[in-house]
């Protein structure tokens, strides 16, 4: 049986969600969780898949492929990467993981296209869109997404999705929709650009905002404190 704790935390997510959902008008299976699992040791995550959770989303690369071997018995177990990706990171990803968010230049897609093993599925994708146009901000510019998506829709071996964003912090639930919505209205116009193109992802909201992200559109909902409580300090990985 799950911990009670993580048990509880994680049903008590997904209320949340599912109560975002009805106030938005949308469907209860509209939009998922993520549990973003970073920090954590494999047993809980462990717990966490014993009371229903599948995906699950990690920003260290290393930490990641300890808890994928420790975890290796767990049927339907998905894998999604969440943390900036560099290019040294790009054949770890692609071998191991399902998912991955935060796609913002050619040549990183290039390498994940390149590096995915032939016996695996294609490699979803959301491509970040840099939402405040700051240059010093993550994410590809609103711009130059078009030509991006062109490009990795052209890759055999990856599938996108749709696109990921991580608006600045704001406790104005009016200023959390007005960026979330920039989102979907970027990916509303790749639809019409692409329209071959199964593009079906928003991956947008965290604890703070998620009934925002969810009333604009969000398809996958990224919460880890909410779920395994709160994380200890870190130490950058290379």
């Amino acid at each position: 049986m799950p911990d009670a704790s993580v048990s509880e935390s994680l049903s008590a997510a997904r209320q949340r969600l599912t109560a975002a959902l009805s106030a938005a008008g949308r469907a209860p299976d509209a939009a998922r969780l993520l549990a973003v699992s970073k920090t954590k040791p494999a047993d809980m995550l462990r717990q966490a898949y014993m009371a229903g959770q599948r995906a699950f989303g990690e920003n260290y690369l290393q930490e990641a492929l300890e808890k994928q071997a420790a975890l290796s018995d767990l049927v339907g177990i998905e894998w999604h990467f969440i943390g900036a990706l560099q290019s040294n990171k790009t054949r770890d990803v692609a071998e191991h993981f399902d998912w991955c968010h935060g796609v913002e230049r050619a040549k990183i897609a290039r390498r994940l296209d390149e590096q995915r093993p032939a016996g695996r599925a294609p490699l979803n994708v959301c491509l970040q869109l840099n939402v405040s146009g700051e240059a010093s901000k993550a994410g590809v510019a609103l711009h130059d997404l078009p030509a991006l998506a062109e490009t990795v829709l052209a890759l055999p071996h990856l599938r996108l999705r749709g696109l990921m964003a991580l608006p600045a912090p704001s406790d104005d639930d009016a200023v959390q929709r007005q960026a979330f919505r920039q989102v979907a209205d970027a990916l509303n116009d790749l639809q019409q650009r692409f329209p071959e193109a199964a593009l079906d992802t928003l991956s947008m909201g965290m604890s703070g905002d998620l009934e925002a992200a969810v009333a604009e559109g969000a398809t996958i909902v990224r919460l880890g404190t909410a779920i395994f409580g709160a994380r200890p300090p870190h130490a950058a990985q290379a």
